[in-house]
């Protein structure tokens, strides 16, 4: 569908506690269908809201990363119809004030029906492609997913070339316009077809229906698969020219890595052509943000083979970033009135039996070493330590809130082949944070955090979220009456901050209900960062207590939360947010020097101990012709390039080109030094 938006031609990882103790979390945030700024159907030409995917570079400089708190709306939208039908009257600067945009809003598996028949039908249709040019192929199973759908397949491996093949065989399948019809048979005649085709697979699979009686989908005669449907009502419902074969991997039955490796192919299905271009546009513009690739080129991280899988290498100009996060990070909670913590990174493994970790978490560990008889345990998670500290004393009503906070590195174990990138580690650093205080402090406390959570996103650029409140489970500790004042208090506290959320109903972890909020990031994809969780578990099983008005032991309410979620899974987001381009004030170079001969050297070398000295990251680049040098600092996405010249040597200045709006002029040293400092301060560019 089409939703036209018009704008004026005149001058937007989980805690501690027991929050991934029953279900992992996925790796990456699905590819949700976006939101994409076009002049005229079909596209022609993608144009972001926002600036920040034009192709004019020096626009896209000046509005994307002058300023993290200008207004923006991403090119991407990830899937809401509130985000699909939201104004986009939004001043983003001047340059897209004036830009007249219509909005192709993607449609998704949950709003369109028929969306979701033609990419379960397309499933059926690639199988039924792969089964007549490969006769000897097995099928397995064939879901429509988030953007299309995939099927695997026992056989021999795949390349690219066979998956033009087979996307030439489905369209000679579309072209025929067959008809697909539903079949009700029995158990026992399920099973006889099953064993005439010889299909082992689809034999296991109707194993594991418990429902009779037994549905088929044929297209035409020619072709039938198990299926509870839906489907469209014949192949040539399917626009041949809106779907395509993405590519090929090993994926193993059943998730299972002793059972056999198959084939499976993804393929991406729209309702139309133009949607399919959209979709693509958007793939293109996730590869060129992509943090693994950039993380390299800009030489910010690596993963280093020699070490391990999942374990992250912070190179100098990463972990300059990271200094500058953790700074950030430390400064904001200071003045919220945490105390900052750091504690081992081992304890002894019953410290772990008895948060529960042992019990519910223990794949998710690493194996415990011995240690003088004793068995200690690399710790997945921090809450259990500042439970420790907080029990070093008797504490008084009158002391709470407590707030402490730490930045704590934690190791999960996880399969090779989960690991992804920054996204899915084993070794990540949370910023982690638990408060202890009383029931009728939780919604002050609560509204703290929220206050806290969006002062420390806006500074990275991120003012759109996503925000949801989960509510008690079936299977849940602690009393009504907690559960009704915890529940009570975090939706209040988002009510004070003028936050709209859903709700979760019975989404709450057992241990207490929680808020989670999802940011969005330049293309509209949404990643969960911000945690904040009730736990009533916790201090029922360290027996943390409090000694009341009255003398008496009472149990203080524990509140986890987590702002970032993971230092490493959020440079990552970050990476590709900015596409590598960091703004001025994070960025790990911000000014390069570049002498147009070596006889200006010494003049450079004085101008890199005025910058640095007054706290600016500079550098001298040399050795090439001006050109080239300018050339590579802007492959390198230097904010700043310094050009000294015999000229600007003799008059102790320099020419200062930006990539954010690109020849500044010629100005003095002092001069410069000033306004780079204050466009730190006010996190701009210059």
């Amino acid at each position: 569908m089409f939703v036209l938006h018009k704008m004026a031609t005149s001058p937007s990882s989980s805690l501690c506690s027991f929050s991934l103790f029953l279900s992992k979390p996925s790796s990456l945030p699905l590819l949700k269908p976006p939101l994409l700024s076009l002049h005229s159907p079909p596209l022609k030409r993608f144009i972001s809201t926002a600036s920040e995917l034009q192709h004019d570079t020096q626009a896209r400089r000046r509005t994307l990363l002058g300023s993290p708190y200008t207004k923006t709306s991403p090119l991407l939208s990830l899937s809401t119809a509130a985000i699909a039908t939201e104004s986009a009257t939004v001043s983003h600067n001047d340059t897209a004030e004036n830009e007249e945009t219509e909005k192709l809003v993607l449609p998704t598996n949950d709003s369109s029906e028929k969306l979701l028949r033609i990419r379960h039908t397309c499933a059926h249709v690639m199988a039924m492609a792969v089964q007549k040019l490969y006769p000897e192929a097995k099928v397995t199973i064939g879901p429509w997913i988030e953007n299309g759908f995939y099927y695997d397949f026992d056989m021999d491996p795949l390349t690219d070339k066979d998956l033009k093949r087979i996307k030439k065989e489905m369209d000679r399948i579309i072209g025929r316009n067959l008809p697909l019809a539903r079949e009700d048979v029995s158990r026992d005649e399920a099973q006889r077809r099953i064993m005439a085709v010889n299909e082992p697979y689809k034999m296991e699979i109707l194993e594991s229906i418990k429902e009779d009686p037994i549905t088929i989908y044929h297209i035409g005669d020619e072709w039938w698969d198990l299926c509870a449907g839906p489907h469209v009502e014949s192949t040539g419902n399917i626009n041949r020219k809106a779907v395509e074969l993405e590519s090929v991997a090993g994926a193993y039955w059943r998730g299972d890595e002793k059972k056999p490796m198959l084939q499976r192919i993804y393929g991406t299905a729209w309702e139309n052509e133009d949607q399919l271009k959209a979709y693509l546009h958007f793939k293109e513009e996730a590869k060129r943000r992509d943090h693994r690739r950039l993380g390299q080129d800009l030489d910010l991280f690596s993963i280093q083979d020699e070490a391990g899988g999942g374990l992250v290498f912070w190179h100098p100009k990463g972990a300059v970033i990271r200094h500058i996060i953790e700074d950030s990070w430390k400064k904001t909670h200071i003045e919220h009135g945490y105390d900052l913590l750091y504690t081992p990174h081992v304890a002894k493994a019953d410290l772990w039996k008895i948060s529960g970790h042992l019990d519910f978490y223990r794949e998710n560990m690493f194996d415990q070493m011995k240690i003088e008889d004793e068995q200690y345990q690399l710790r997945p998670m921090n809450c259990p330590y500042h439970i420790l500290l907080y029990k070093r004393k008797l504490n008084s009503y009158r002391d709470f809130p407590i707030r402490v906070a730490e930045l704590g590195t934690v190791y999960r174990y996880e399969l090779s082949g989960s690991l992804h990138g920054l996204f899915r580690v084993r070794g990540f650093t949370q910023d982690d944070a638990h408060i202890f205080c009383l029931e009728d402090q939780i919604k002050d406390e609560i509204r703290g955090v929220l206050d806290l959570t969006e002062e420390i996103l806006l500074q990275f650029g991120f003012r759109r979220y996503e925000v949801n409140l989960s509510t008690r489970p079936e299977k849940s500790v602690g009393d009504d009456d907690i559960w009704e004042k915890a529940t009570s208090a975090l939706r209040d506290a988002l009510d004070d901050k003028g936050w709209s959320f859903q709700i979760d109903e019975g989404g709450g972890a057992f241990y207490g209900p929680k808020i989670d909020l999802k940011i969005e990031d330049a293309l509209g994809r949404k990643w969960q960062c911000s945690t904040i969780q009730v736990d009533f578990n916790l201090p029922q099983r360290f027996d943390v207590t409090y000694v009341d008005s009255n003398t008496e032991k009472k149990r203080p309410i524990m509140i986890h939360r987590a702002v970032l979620g993971s230092l490493e899974r959020f440079f990552g987001v970050l990476i590709e947010h900015y596409a590598g381009d960091f703004p001025l004030w994070l960025s790990p170079v911000q000014v390069r020097i570049l002498p147009v001969t070596d006889t200006q050297l010494e003049y450079c070398k004085e101008v890199i101990s005025k910058l640095k000295g007054n706290g600016i990251r500079a550098e001298v680049c040399q050795g090439e012709r001006l050109p080239k040098l300018i050339r590579n600092a802007e492959k390198q996405k230097i904010p700043l390039m310094a050009v000294v010249g015999p000229k600007e040597a003799e008059t102790q200045t320099v020419t200062i080109r930006s990539r954010f709006s690109g020849e500044v002029g010629t100005i003095e040293i002092d001069d410069f030094i000033s306004r780079i400092k204050s466009a730190i301060e006010r996190r701009t560019s210059l």
